[in-house]
């Protein structure tokens, strides 16, 4: 027989498999000097498991809820409507009844308990399910206290928290639920205290939400919280709520609501005194458990009791940083497009790649930036370039700057400022160099690819290593860097000077269009080539429709079947193809463990067969031409409008020369990236054989375990043939909790988030506000788009996402108009939306959420700003 009911001072944080996370949380809360918790006990998951086993048809139920889909919402109201119905109606067996109501002669018989569910994967550090189950209030005598065990027991199976569970992968027979039994408190005052502000993350602020009686008319949103900032010892913020209503105990049991006198409705519930004493006491809990707690609280008899204590899973983890010194750090992700959460592969190889080392947080890196920050001599030259490539990020700096109390005096500097070296030469504006450049990193990509063969164990690591140097070498090339900032430079001087000369806005975005070796706007173009060999032969389309309802988007091998297609040899090739020259690219590609397209080329499907049906042979030809016709359009009016003007000959010789450099330089702009990235994937596939070699060994469990290793980890494990698989198994779960984070632009050492704002008074009411990176307007049906595998457009379709990086392009031939969450002037869909002339506006806070899936809109790619035209 297991073990049914546990005193709560028997319990602690390591048995939450038998008493569930509220349990075992109140059980550790009992145990830390000067904090009371209403005495009580739990029946244990022993007592559930046995009811579970009596229960009729329970094993078919579980097996069919576990196939529902989260969005199935009638079908799990029903199937859990039966498995609640059941368990409440289930008779107890007399000697677990005797168990669970046993204690109840020592704590009183007749004297009110509140009963509560605590399942087992219930106020975890990953995973918070606060409100997922039940409580039940002032539960009076046994026969209560059984039918109310019932209830918690039953309610594991509410829709809530299946849907919950079914969205978190959580199976539904293992989830177990425990019922912790607890004497009431009468409260004076009760509420929720976050030991760290939850609105902005700071861990130094603590937030006191207060409101007479018991704390359920808060937790249900029946009335208005008091709410006490608390920072260093005293309230530093205080906002005294209207509370007409409270909730008590009722004598009858259960609970009542009590209208307040008039006279206290606007009595704060808590002095400042004790909001400050109850944030001395968060700070005593926070510090057992080492995470911020989220709190419920009771104010009886003039002192606090702790009903119940849990982490707060929202925030967004701080980077370590080795001291205890002030730092602002800005995201790394919102410059690359790909504020995804990173494995611990990826981030290892991205820091061995960067030149300096970065912070890591949450699964994501971030830039400290707090000496060049506090410095004179390098703050403005930081917030220019911020400002113009992410104002968002920008004025969260300047908030910064403005408090005057958070970043350190300015480091000493030399008088002299710099030291002074060569200058780079005066670049000229020569194609060739261009040229140079990609044959020179081809080049090298092709002699590591001949160095790789045959390598395998600690000399293939070493060889990778060994590398790492060309690579950067490569992408820092200070040449390679001119290129492309003088392109960006040119582009900056050719608006800036146009629009004072002639009245014009955003005129480089025209003139930059169709320019040559631009690797990613050509990838776009370049599958709507695919789709032309394709289009001749309705067998392989009726083929590649198979495939994608199929949803076979793990395996290549629908490649090979082609073979067996009228026509389909020649897709095969077209496809192969493309993929030689793009198939290391994916979405999130800067973190090396994510798929490419050469290892699932059938997400690649539904782009191909939507070019098919929506496009004529010839698009990409005929677009690129058009493309260019238009910029040499503009580029020819600018001139002569120019040339009209008093010393315009000159002015149009200046404009003349910019719009050449630009031509000429502008496209290499993507050509870095895309070499790192192949580069990466040629590193990738030598440690996946490698990885192949270690599972064969019985190394390791399975081959993608080395993502969640770093690669000098990876090297120890390839040398000594052991691994820790409690670390592989800990970096697992750490990454599916990061993956629910969103990462801040900007995130201070205190763990605050600062958001920033646009300022701008120049756009019409309700309209959403953004950085135009794309000139022209256009009107369409947006398409909410989270997952690029899922993308459903028509042409015409404007696209709404979070963010873009070059896996998207392909889409971008479909597309009228753009909008993201995410970017700058110089980010990946900023410069192809100009190359393909599609108005966009990115860096749009919230844009997922604020448009909806289908509603008509209008973007402004000139103003920066998208309004709601019609509903969907």
């Amino acid at each position: 027989m297991g073990k049914y009911v546990l005193g709560l001072r028997e319990v602690d944080r390591t048995q939450v498999a038998l008493v569930g996370g509220k349990a075992a949380n109140l059980g550790e809360l009992s145990r830390i000097e000067g904090i009371r918790v209403p005495a009580g006990y739990c029946v244990t998951t022993d007592a559930f498991r046995r009811i579970m086993e009596d229960a009729p048809s329970i094993e078919d139920r579980l097996d069919r809820l576990s196939r529902l889909e989260p969005d199935d919402r009638e079908a799990i109201r029903t199937l859990g409507g039966e498995l609640r119905r059941t368990l409440e109606g289930i008779a107890i067996p007399d000697e677990l009844a005797a168990a669970i109501t046993r204690p109840l002669a020592r704590l009183g018989e007749q004297a009110a308990y509140a009963v509560r569910s605590s399942a087992t994967a219930e106020d975890l550090p990953t995973a918070s399910f606060a409100g997922q189950q039940d409580t039940y209030l002032n539960v009076v005598g046994p026969a209560a206290i059984l039918q109310h065990v019932r209830r918690c027991w039953a309610s594991l199976f509410a829709e809530r928290a299946v849907t919950y569970r079914l969205r978190n992968g959580i199976d539904h027979g293992k989830a177990q639920m425990a019922v912790v039994v607890q004497q009431m408190v009468s409260p004076q005052a009760a509420g929720i205290l976050f030991t760290a502000d939850p609105l902005t993350g700071n861990r130094k602020v603590a937030s006191v939400e207060a409101s007479f009686g018991l704390g359920e008319a808060l937790v249900s949103g029946l009335v208005n919280a008091d709410v006490f900032e608390v920072r260093d010892g005293e309230v530093v913020a205080r906002a005294v709520a209207t509370k007409r209503l409270a909730i008590q105990a009722s004598p009858s049991g259960g609970t009542q609501e009590r209208a307040i006198e008039p006279d206290r409705q606007e009595q704060p519930a808590l002095t400042d005194a004790q909001a400050v004493r109850l944030a001395q006491l968060g700070r005593q809990i926070e510090a057992h458990f080492s995470l911020p707690q989220d709190i419920e609280w009771c104010l009886a008899d003039g002192d606090f009791q702790i009903v119940q204590s849990r982490p707060i899973t929202a925030l967004f983890p701080i980077p370590a940083a080795g001291d205890r010194e002030n730092h602002v750090y800005v995201s790394v992700g919102h410059q690359q497009m790909m504020t995804d959460a990173m494995k611990p592969l990826g981030l290892s190889l991205w820091q061995l790649t960067t030149p300096r080392p970065m912070a890591e947080a949450g699964g994501r890196l971030f830039v400290d930036v707090t000496q060049s920050l506090a410095s004179p001599a390098t703050r403005a030259g930081l917030l220019e370039v911020l400002r113009r490539s992410d104002p968002l990020l920008g004025d969260a700096l300047q908030t910064i700057l403005d408090r005057g109390d958070f970043l350190p005096p300015p480091p000493d500097e030399s008088p002299g400022g710099p030291p002074p070296g060569d200058a780079p030469p005066p670049l000229e504006t020569d194609p060739a160099i261009v040229t140079e450049l990609i044959e020179h990193n081809r080049a090298s990509i092709a002699a590591l690819k001949r160095d790789l063969e045959g390598k395998s164990g600690e000399a293939l690591l070493d060889l990778i290593l060994a590398d790492i140097p060309e690579l950067q070498r490569i992408l820092f090339d200070p040449r390679s860097h001119q290129v492309f900032l003088s392109a960006m430079d040119a582009t900056a001087w050719l608006n800036e000077n146009l629009e004072t000369w002639l009245g014009a806005k955003n005129v480089a975005d025209t003139l930059t269009r169709c320019v040559p070796t631009n690797v990613t706007s050509e990838m776009g173009l370049a599958l709507l080539d695919v789709a032309d060999v394709i289009r001749p032969h309705p067998e392989v389309v009726a083929f590649l429709q198979r495939v994608e309802n199929e949803g076979a988007r793990e395996s290549p091998s629908f490649l090979d079947e082609l073979d067996n297609v009228a026509g389909g040899p020649e897709a095969r090739a077209a496809i192969r193809a493309w993929l030689d020259t793009y198939g290391m690219r994916c979405v999130g590609e800067i973190d090396v463990t994510r798929p490419r397209w050469s290892e699932r080329p059938a997400t690649l499907v539904p782009m191909i067969l939507g070019n098919v049906e929506r496009f004529e042979p010839g698009e990409a030809e005929r677009r690129f031409e058009q493309g260019r016709q238009e910029a040499s359009a503009m580029e020819q009016d600018v001139l002569e409008r120019l040339r009209a003007l008093p010393d315009g000959e000159q002015r149009a010789d200046e404009v003349e020369q910019m719009i050449d450099r630009v031509r000429t330089f502008i496209g290499y702009r993507e050509y870095p990236k895309y070499g790192m990235v192949s580069r990466y994937f040629v590193y990738k596939l030598a440690l996946l054989e490698e990885a192949e070699r270690l599972v064969r060994a019985h190394v390791l469990r399975e081959s993608e375990d080395i993502f969640y290793l770093t690669l000098q980890e990876l090297h120890d494990v390839v040398r000594t043939n052991q691994v820790d698989d409690q670390l592989i198994r800990q970096r697992k779960d750490a990454f599916r909790s990061y993956q629910a984070l969103t990462p801040p632009r900007v995130l201070t050492s205190d763990g605050e988030v600062i958001a920033g704002e646009y300022r701008r008074d120049d756009v019409p009411a309700g309209a959403l506000v953004g950085l135009p990176v794309s000139a022209g307007t256009i009107e369409g049906r947006a398409r909410v788009i989270l997952d690029l595998t899922e993308a459903d457009l028509e042409t015409g379709d404007i696209l709404v996402t979070a963010y873009t990086d070059p896996s998207w392009t392909p889409l971008f031939v479909s597309i009228k108009g753009m909008v993201t969450e995410v970017g700058g002037l110089m980010t990946h869909g900023a410069v192809i939306a100009r190359e393909y002339g599609l108005p966009a506006v990115v860096g749009v806070e919230r844009a997922t959420q604020l448009i909806q899936d289908g509603q008509r809109i209008r973007v402004n790619g000139t103003g920066g700003f998208i309004e709601i035209v019609s509903a969907t």
